[in-house]
């Protein structure tokens, strides 16, 4: 079958268009430029339509023309696929409506403060129970994030490049898959993607690195934020800093609170209840809702709330929650449910229909997952601790660094198999691992000045 049908029957296919990206990601043995001059000639032969600009432009098979009514609303709808409630459907036909037809509403301090940990749940038993039986994991009663640390690099690239897709990001899987394995960024791509798949990296490292001793405070949102807004927002300042002036919410008529001690109030609040509630996935939920709706951040408010929620799956070795698939008009319409409703049944629906479809991807892999070396468990911080002392160093001839480190801190009948695993880390390491190690691209720059890699 020719890329040219390829391209058109999964047009046909789609009730609600594809884009670019969504393309590319089902084909990825087509070139961006070559699947781009195969749809100008199918839209200049009449056999697909299109509608939008840059990367929201979408296309559709030629039933219904560009600009008609009946176009228009397929592409913007709530797809059909995923199941809602009565009540989700009565939070969609309010926020369907033109914004001029809807009430300005600003923040509801009340919406947090009615909210009792281990009282009130957005989850009910009964929902709590199947979220549970679907993530379930062999690593139940392992130590916290064992099974986050197992699927690390699966996690990394489905949670980087699903995340970055609701932002609008164009990358592809396969695109994603490549920088962040290898380091090298598509072409063609503005910087700016580039930037925020390797930030969501960083900071799903972040999150998986420090399982043990990251809880909802302050020092964790903070920097988790700062790794997901590194070289994005207008301001350096604002990176991993509370908001200091007002926010507007495109397409929504909800005004976030403005002044910067009432954010710092609803926030230590909103931190003091997550902590308390004991259900990672109450607690992970509650975050969507909650985080988002304060917008504490100058932007990045949801990118932060999505890893956030992940928080607690990880510590309780439970599948993640990687929004793959997830449509990002129907995230978005179930956060405006929040934001000018706060009402949670269209955000709940969504979220039980991407946890499913999160599961069933990593269950099936579930077989595959190698056995993680218990050597390089148990002695990771002492490797990534090496490495950088080692690239810190450049003077410093590295294997007589390594050696001396080793036999200086692990056991004799360990050295050789650590001193070995360190070597080779060593020879993985390039600009997209980075802060795993703690490091700069400015000392990594300095170290291969001096010995080459």
């Amino acid at each position: 079958m020719s890329s040219n049908t390829d391209l058109l029957n999964s047009i046909r296919a789609s009730e609600s268009g594809l884009t670019l990206a969504e393309l590319l990601t089902a084909h990825p043995s087509i070139a961006r430029r070559t699947a781009q001059r195969l749809i100008a000639k199918l839209i200049d032969s009449g056999q697909v339509a299109a509608l939008g600009e840059g990367r929201a432009r979408r296309y559709f098979r030629a039933d219904a023309q560009p600009g008609s009514g009946e176009l228009a609303t397929r592409v913007d709808r709530f797809p059909p696929f995923i199941p809602l409630s009565v009540d989700s459907q009565d939070i969609l036909a309010y926020i369907d409506q033109p914004p001029e037809a809807r009430k300005p509403v600003g923040y509801q301090r009340d919406f947090l403060d009615a909210y009792r940990p281990n009282e009130t749940w957005y989850f009910s038993e009964s929902l709590r129970r199947q979220l549970h039986k679907m993530g379930r994991t062999t690593d139940d009663d392992e130590p916290a994030g064992t099974y986050s640390r197992a699927i690390l690099n699966r996690l990394l690239i489905d949670l980087s490049w699903a995340s970055s897709h609701l932002e609008g990001n164009t990358y592809s899987r396969l695109d994603t898959r490549e920088l962040i394995e290898h380091g090298k960024a598509a072409r063609g791509k503005a910087a700016i993607e580039t930037q925020m798949i390797l930030n969501h990296k960083t900071a799903i490292e972040l999150l998986v690195e420090n399982i043990d001793s990251a809880e909802f405070n302050r020092y964790t949102l903070m920097n988790l934020h700062s790794a997901l807004a590194e070289n994005l927002l207008p301001n350096p300042a604002d990176e991993g800093r509370i908001r200091q002036h007002a926010v507007d919410i495109g397409k929504s008529v909800y005004r976030p609170l403005s002044i910067p001690q009432q954010i710092e109030d609803a926030l230590e609040v909103l931190l003091g209840k997550a902590n308390q509630i004991e259900d990672p996935f109450e607690q992970s939920f509650f975050m969507m809702v909650h985080l988002p709706y304060l917008q504490p951040f100058s932007d990045i408010n949801k990118r932060t709330s999505r890893l956030a929620a992940n928080l607690p799956l990880f510590r309780a070795n439970l599948c993640p929650l990687t929004f793959l698939d997830v449509p990002e008009q129907a995230y978005s319409r179930a956060a405006l449910g929040v934001y000018e409703m706060t009402r949670v049944e269209l955000l709940r629906d969504l979220y039980l229909w991407a946890y499913e479809r999160s599961t069933q991807e990593y269950l099936a892999i579930k077989q595959d997952l190698a056995e993680p070396d218990p050597l390089r468990l148990a002695w990771r911080d002492f490797i990534k601790q090496t490495i950088r002392e080692v690239i810190t160093n450049p003077k410093l001839e590295p294997l007589s660094c390594i050696r001396r480190a080793v036999a200086e801190r692990i056991p004799e009948g360990e050295q050789a198999g650590v001193q070995a695993l360190t070597i080779e880390e060593l020879r993985r390491l390039h600009e997209g691992v980075l802060a795993r190690y703690g490091l700069r691209p400015s000392e990594y720059t300095a170290w291969k000045a001096v010995h080459g890699h």
